[in-house]
């Protein structure tokens, strides 16, 4: 027997969406400012990176199981009938080129779940089902042109070197105490550097711009639950003389511990407080709570090493318009997404050492 909703959700029409008229002027900018950043990497490192998220800090895989007794509503898609399927999971954070982890950045994880089954987006390669997530509710700024715009600063001061970044690192940390000891938060200071010093596990990601749900539109968040993972929320991390302080804290907890997160859905039920075209609002979980609808489970293991490094930053590609019809992304920011992360991906299987491939069937990433 399935559970009663708490809320009630909108039915998805396409009026919802409203592309702006050069959107795909702005996919094509989009393009070539991460081209510009992938070339430049390249030419730097001879690697080819991704354009965004390149650095990962925990690479490792684990199993989402789709809950029962889900009421019809959440019952959409991927989790339409209970079951376990393998999946991988990336911690990263949001820079396009390989910095110290004294440049404190946003942090973001994606998903792979395996062997999922139904009706594909277009393009899609078959089997999976892709989430991109960043540990903010919302996405930080509104619209692609502004997309665009902070891309192109980042593409900027790519070259520019790790001490400077790690100075302005320094000042955006500190202005972004400030304004969390006031009560806000700055998106845009933590882009820019200004992310607290904190470890990585202890983070809940979201997918910060909607997708479909079945008939419905929702955001997607994972947070933890198990008690060593709430144990790390806000929990300060030493990086200093530790450029890879991140994978350090990964490697050292998965070392010894299991891990086990909630895989949540947020259903839009009012467009006025949860637009669908202005990805930088929060949704307010008072008016629609996050509600759970699988478990991820990670067993100890390897958190990172450089094999795993070959099969999964080398060999995967992770984008949202890898997977079901069901779970078609949503509004502006993520449409530009589609092609942009095609073309990166694209950069990436011309210039790297390993073809890039969709994990199929059972997962054994290297030790």
């Amino acid at each position: 027997m399935s559970a009663s909703l708490p809320v009630t959700p909108l039915r998805y029409q396409p009026s919802f969406e409203q592309p702006d008229g050069d959107e795909a002027a702005t996919t094509h900018e989009l393009i070539e400012a991460l081209r510009d950043i992938q070339e430049t990497t390249f030419r730097n490192s001879e690697q080819a990176l991704r354009g965004v998220h390149a650095k990962s800090h925990g690479l490792l895989q684990g199993e989402l199981e789709v809950l029962e007794g889900l009421p019809p509503e959440l019952a959409q898609g991927l989790y339409a009938r209970p079951g376990r399927h393998p999946v991988v999971l990336r911690f990263s954070t949001n820079a396009g080129d390989i910095l110290d982890d004294s440049i404190s950045l946003p942090r973001g994880l994606a998903l792979k779940v395996l062997n999922v089954e139904g009706e594909r987006l277009p393009d899609a390669p078959g089997g999976t089902q892709d989430y991109v997530l960043v540990n903010a509710p919302a996405f930080a700024v509104a619209k692609p042109k502004q997309f665009l715009g902070s891309l192109k600063l980042l593409a900027k001061t790519t070259d520019t070197p790790q001490a400077w970044k790690k100075l302005a690192s320094t000042v955006f940390r500190g202005a972004e105490a400030l304004v969390e000891a006031a009560g806000g938060e700055s998106a845009t200071l933590k882009t820019m550097g200004g992310h607290p010093q904190t470890h990585p596990l202890g983070e809940t990601f979201y997918s910060q711009v909607p997708l479909l749900h079945g008939p419905y539109m929702a955001k997607i968040s994972v947070a933890p639950v198990s008690s060593n993972l709430k144990a790390l929320k806000d929990a300060p991390l030493d990086v200093r003389d530790q450029p890879d302080a991140l994978r350090r804290a990964v490697n050292g907890f998965f070392r010894s511990e299991d891990a086990e997160w909630e895989l949540r859905v947020q259903l839009c039920t009012d467009l006025d407080s949860m637009p669908i075209e202005d990805a930088s609002v929060p949704w307010p979980e008072e008016k629609s709570p996050f509600i759970a609808v699988a478990r991820l489970r990670v067993p100890r293991q390897t958190g990172w090493s450089e094999e795993r490094a070959a099969a999964v930053d080398e060999g995967c590609a992770f984008s949202p318009w890898h997977g079901l019809a069901a779970h078609r992304p949503l509004g502006g920011v993520m449409r530009v997404r589609k092609a942009t992360y095609e073309a990166s991906s694209r950069f990436r299987a011309g210039h790297g050492r390993c073809p890039i491939h969709e994990p199929q069937g059972e997962l054994n990433l290297p030790a």
